[in-house]
């Protein structure tokens, strides 16, 4: 991809933006709760067992031939940790790691600057890389593969194409939607992993070690309370404890037992599926007003005056994962698992819808 710049004409440098990307402000609230909690080494990183013993044997390898990781992808739902495993790689690797969106990447600048500005072994996450614009993902190509950038100067007759060598690099793309990647951008990726929902085990642990570091006091079966209404998500699990911890501290002793976190949630109205007021209203919908399903995801967002988007990026994903909804070429429909959970009766109609 060439990019035409009259500052390479005028000889004028380009100026790099102060943090054109990221801003320290931005994070000032993560720094109190979601830095501190987050793990810095493959060990204290809980979860997606077979992923992490895959990456200590890709870093123990750059590490060993003194070369920079291939370049990553990690995709799956939102807040299973592929933001907070980016960083433990970057630990691991001795590197600083510079983190950025695909959204703040609006302009040619805002790619060329902050490629310019990384350091030799440096990684760059571009968190929902599906979303990068086609200028932004055409300078990436050849920054990825041969560490140039691609720039041309000067117009009509005076055109100069130049190629700017830049450190190498290791980027690391996170994405909730991998089917949205372009094909070229996606097989640019040296190592492309999924990250899977946790077990309620692994989200025990997860809050154990979360109540551990802010000096909150739990029992096993608190924290086992507060695992199987996490929906799978380390994200969730982490919210929650902060929730209850606050229930526990203003009504109770300050300490989580299996009582105090089943008061607190249901105070904060998660059952113990995990479904907030949002996804108990949606299956209702499908089982009240349209007996069971299939109806289209346009109508259930219409009647529940929720965004297409959020239903499907939010609601959709946990509820599919735990069998509770299903998504036909008709539409939506709940299963009988749905109907035991919220107390209706199976209605034949719902089992014949099925298959």
């Amino acid at each position: 991809m060439s990019i035409i710049s009259d500052d390479f004409e005028n000889k004028t440098p380009i100026k790099k933006e102060k943090n054109p990307i990221t801003k320290a402000e931005s994070f000032e609230s993560d720094k109190n709760f979601e830095n501190s909690i987050r793990p810095k080494t493959f060990d204290e990183y809980i979860g997606q067992t077979s992923l992490k013993e895959a990456l200590k044997i890709t870093v123990a390898a750059a590490k060993k031939r003194n070369q920079t990781l291939d370049h990553l992808l990690f995709y799956g739902p939102p807040g299973l940790g592929k933001t907070t495993l980016a960083g433990v790689v970057a630990e691991q690797m001795g590197v600083d790691i510079k983190i950025t969106s695909a959204p703040a990447l609006e302009r040619p600048r805002d790619i060329i600057g902050i490629l310019m500005s990384l350091k030799g072994g440096e990684i760059l996450f571009i968190d929902e890389i599906h979303r990068l614009n086609r200028v932004a993902e055409e300078i990436l190509y050849p920054a990825m593969e041969d560490f140039y950038l691609d720039m041309t100067t000067g117009k009509s007759q005076t055109v100069k194409t130049l190629r700017i060598p830049i450190p190498k690099f290791t980027l690391i793309g996170a994405t909730t939607k991998a089917g949205e990647l372009s094909g070229p951008l996606r097989d640019r990726f040296g190592i492309v992993h999924r990250l899977e929902f946790y077990s309620t085990q692994e989200l025990s642990d997860v809050v154990k070690r979360t109540t551990n570091i802010l000096n909150i006091k739990i029992d096993e079966k608190g924290a086992y309370e507060i695992a199987r209404r996490s929906r799978g998500t380390p994200r969730i699990a982490n919210r929650l404890v902060k929730r209850v911890g606050d229930y526990a501290l203003v009504k109770f002793s300050g300490q989580i037992d299996e009582e105090i976190a089943k008061d607190a949630l249901s105070t904060l109205k998660i059952d113990e599926f995990g479904l907030d007021t949002t996804d108990r209203t949606l299956l209702k919908l499908i089982i009240e007003k349209y007996d069971g399903g299939p109806v289209g995801i346009e109508t259930i967002a219409a009647a529940i005056g929720e965004d297409v988007r959020t239903l499907e990026d939010v609601c959709e994903p946990y509820l599919l994962q735990s069998g509770l909804l299903q998504r036909t070429p008709r539409g939506r429909k709940v299963s009988p698992a749905a109907y035991r959970h919220l107390g209706y009766k199976t209605t034949c109609n719902c089992q014949q819808n099925l298959f």
